[in-house]
């Protein structure tokens, strides 16, 4: 029998740290956390326990480069759905949707992943969140920014705050009331994207059915919004403090 080839080898080992990230996703969801071991993501995958501490270094690393390879394949078919678009301001919108609906259909794992980030080593940089990072990039760039390298920060930032008022335990924020504020913020019009997955009715108010017009016109519409608008707080604000060398931030509601 002829040995393996090269390229059968590195096929078998994508599959392989695949499952492992696929049941790492499935019994964070159901179980939490805390309590679920490296053992029991094996047990699922398929795999042996060695493996989980061959291609990663550990539990956090493992979790959060499940959460990140999630995020991009939901935020990737909503962005190649039918019907396929190169429209910057539709594919903004259906950005803004698959994240948010992320928060409301998986609440105990993105919980455990807001939590995982806020810790000492922050992002782990793997090759999921990499494929995240040029999705959302390039959506800030289809968008008609004239600056991605200060705006896709932001926009992952405004995500971000979206996804913890959304998943906040015993104080959540609807969704449609952020999806509003982050529309009104990208001068994005109410129908665009998927409004009808948990957007709802247009909230009313300062920035809902009474608020201003959104500028239209495509990748030069995209760059006046991110010109005349000020940052919308999206639910919840980032205070914080310097006390003895040590930062300390805690979130807290608008």
């Amino acid at each position: 029998m002829s040995p393996r080839s090269a390229s059968v080898n590195e096929e078998l080992r994508r599959r392989s740290r695949e499952r492992l990230l696929q049941a790492t996703v499935e019994l964070v969801g159901e179980r939490g956390y805390e309590a679920t071991t490296l053992g029991d993501i094996a047990d699922r995958a398929g795999s042996a326990r060695g493996l989980v501490s061959y291609y990663f270094p550990g539990k956090r690393q493992l979790f959060q480069s499940a959460v990140h390879r999630l995020m991009h394949l939901t935020l990737e078919e909503a962005l190649e759905r039918e019907p396929r678009t190169a429209d910057g301001r539709e594919r903004l919108a259906r950005a803004v949707d698959a994240i948010l609906g992320l928060a409301v259909d998986r609440p105990v794992l993105m919980r455990a992943h807001m939590a995982g980030i806020l810790q000492a080593e922050g992002f782990v940089q793997c090759p999921e969140q990499q494929r995240l990072a040029f999705l959302l990039r390039d959506t800030v760039e289809r968008y008609g920014s004239p600056n991605v390298d200060t705006d896709y920060p932001l926009l992952r930032a405004l995500l971000m705050g979206a996804v913890f008022a959304v998943a906040l335990p015993g104080a959540p924020m609807p969704r449609a009331r952020l999806r509003a504020e982050l529309f009104q913020r990208y001068g994005l019009d109410w129908e665009l994207g998927f409004p009808g997955r948990g957007g709802g009715a247009r909230p009313r108010g300062p920035h809902g059915a009474g608020g201003p017009a959104p500028p239209r016109g495509g990748a030069g519409a995209g760059r006046r919004a991110l010109r005349a608008r000020p940052p919308v707080a999206v639910g919840v604000r980032l205070w914080g403090r310097h006390r003895g060398g040590t930062d300390q931030w805690w979130w807290r509601s608008k």
